[in-house]
């Protein structure tokens, strides 16, 4: 059953309290009723309504005062004002201080409801915004208390407040986005993240997306669309493999930066942007100069305060901690129970070797999830086996190849299931009946095969 949405009245008039209880109430809505406005205040940090009908005119602490306090202490909740004594310059008083909405009495019970309804429409709204960037913030944490980790956390958080454009380095999978997604939600900026990958845009559209363009500049241009740039307006934009970006739109980038402007694809004139550029790369732009394909220009503008991300190797002490993290995080997802991984599986995971950084141990960790430990992780043995070089000219036929590779295979797993042939129907996806009769038809001997 769904909870009532609670209404807290304040009002030192008894008849309206009374009226207002009587309408609510018989609209479904819990209602809270306060007399003066230091009760109105402590039931609203009690009870934390989900709307607020405050008066303004009250004997010793007014509405507007109330309205001030509330809002200083953090109440979450719309307030609408009411009043038998209102006038313009007291409504908009009332609005600058935050209030929703401002009703005169005496009340109209349409007019009220409508109002009530509208404000807790946009309380819901603002609810759902603040889950959803909780749970994006949660999705988005750089896990790990390595040193080297927290010193780069430090330096982050001590940038970000600033308008400094940053050029973060590392190897891929290292979290760059992460460090991305961190500066813009400590910089305290309103506007929203955009993220641009610079290298999965074709070349002829990267303007196009990046400045926008107009009906018209171009086949297929069907209407205005506006760009990355201007979608970012008041927050930040995230130039992800910036040192993919051709000439001419480097050009661009730079015009931007220097400017505060841009100019859409056919436009003809300039859109003035408050934006923070942040861009990444894991390729070494002084090569990239050198070599005429970045502007040196542009990299010094991007380059003010540069980062570097943490290999994995370098931080192998957060790896239990990415583990769990990934862990729950695929679980909540997918709406399963959480992966309870073995000891021994835990100990594999952290002695091993990540070329892809921690996007390899994230995936490695949800294909666990998905098809267990000993699968996946004893599949290491089967892959070295196969993947050992072929001599191809050895094969006559299609067919001799492949009864010899799939031959290969079969024995390759059940050594690493040490025989067991239920593990190891289970493990390839195939029923036992089906398993001993390939066994059959390859003549492999458990015993002898597995030996050699």
């Amino acid at each position: 059953m769904a909870k009532k949405q609670s209404i807290l009245v304040i009002d030192d008039e008894e008849a309206i309290r009374r009226s207002l209880d009587r309408i609510l109430t018989f609209e479904g809505y819990k209602v809270v009723l306060a007399s003066n406005g230091t009760l109105g205040l402590n039931l609203a940090l009690q009870e934390e309504p989900d709307l607020v009908l405050l008066d303004i005119k009250m004997p010793k602490m007014d509405g507007l005062e109330v309205l001030q306090t509330m809002i200083q202490q953090g109440t979450q909740a719309p307030v609408v004002m009411i009043s038998g004594h209102g006038t313009v310059q007291t409504a908009v008083e009332a609005t600058k201080l935050g209030a929703f909405e401002f009703l005169e009495k005496p009340l109209d019970r349409d007019r009220l409801l409508l109002v009530v309804r509208n404000a807790l429409e946009r309380k819901g709204l603002q609810d759902e915004n603040r889950e959803l960037r909780q749970e994006v913030s949660e999705r988005h944490q750089m896990i790990g208390q390595n040193h080297m980790l927290n010193g780069l956390k430090e330096r982050i958080d001590r940038v970000a407040p600033t308008n400094a454009t940053v050029l973060i380095c590392g190897e891929s999978g290292t979290g760059k986005e992460l460090m991305a997604r961190r500066l813009h939600q400590m910089s305290g900026r309103r506007g929203r993240f955009v993220q641009v990958n610079c290298a999965a845009i074709p070349q002829d559209l990267i303007e196009s997306e990046l400045f926008g363009h107009v009906k018209g500049a171009f086949t297929g241009a069907v209407e205005n669309q506006a760009g990355k740039f201007q979608l970012a307006d008041k927050g930040t934009i995230f130039l992800d493999e910036i040192g993919d970006m051709t000439l001419k739109t480097q050009a661009k980038v730079l015009r931007a930066l220097q400017e505060s402007e841009i100019e859409p694809v056919g436009a003809g004139k300039t859109i003035a942007v408050d934006v923070r550029v942040i861009s990444a790369t894991n390729k070494r732009l002084e090569e990239l100069i050198s070599q005429g394909e970045f502007r040196e220009d542009l990299y010094y503008r991007l380059n003010v305060v540069p980062l570097e991300s943490v290999p994995l190797d370098l931080r192998r002490d957060d790896i239990p901690a990415l583990i769990e993290h990934f862990a729950q995080r695929f679980a909540a997802e997918n709406n399963l129970p959480q992966p309870d991984f073995s000891a021994h599986a835990l100990k594999k995971l952290c002695q091993r070797t990540y070329k892809g950084n921690i996007r390899e141990l994230k995936n490695l960790v949800e294909r666990m999830a998905i098809l267990g430990e000993d699968y996946v992780l004893d599949d290491d043995a089967a892959n070295k086996a196969l993947a050992s070089p072929v001599d191809f000219g050895i094969y006559e036929t299609l067919k001799e190849f492949k009864e010899d590779t799939e031959r290969k295979f079969l024995i390759a797993k059940l050594r690493q299931f040490e025989g067991n042939i239920s593990r190891t129907a289970e493990a390839i996806q195939t029923p036992r009946s089906n398993l001993y009769k390939k066994l059959e038809h390859y003549t492999i001997n458990v015993e002898r095969d597995l030996a050699d």
